[in-house]
């Protein structure tokens, strides 16, 4: 996997292959699939607010820097607007459309599907400041 936002939404890809192709031994995983996909629509989403509210912010506080952190929210803006892209094209698709659409599902087994997993918990906001609510 190459990396940066291209490798999130391939593992995520990866992750949504293995929960689909295991449905028929697992129904639980239907509802699983179900909520990665609304849980990272949802995380896309808050990002995108943070993202206007920090520049509201900074062009209440300095006026400096402005053409800077309009470039950075848009290109946030932007990037936000793919993975939705993303994600719905993955909501549309049919359960017979999917199966023509894997692209490393072969690859991707139970141990991997748990990497996967623990990877994409170690990158939301909770995981990375787990020390801080510890300390607290």
């Amino acid at each position: 996997v190459s990396g940066g936002e291209d490798e999130i939404q391939q593992l995520q890809k990866a992750l949504l292959d293995y929960l689909d192709e295991n449905t028929e031994t697992d129904a639980s995983l239907v509802f699983s699939r179900k909520f990665y996909i609304a849980q990272w629509f949802r995380d896309t989403t808050m990002e995108t607010e943070k993202a206007i509210k920090s520049q509201k912010d900074e062009d209440s506080s300095e006026g400096t820097h402005h053409a800077k952190d309009v470039e950075t929210t848009g290109q946030i803006m932007h990037r936000a607007e793919n993975r939705k892209t993303f994600l719905r094209s993955i909501i549309k698709t049919a359960p017979s459309q999917f199966s023509t659409l894997k692209m490393n599902s072969d690859t991707v087994d139970y141990e991997d599907a748990c990497l996967i997993v623990r990877y994409l918990a170690s990158m939301r906001p909770f995981a990375q400041s787990f020390d801080i609510y510890l300390t607290q």
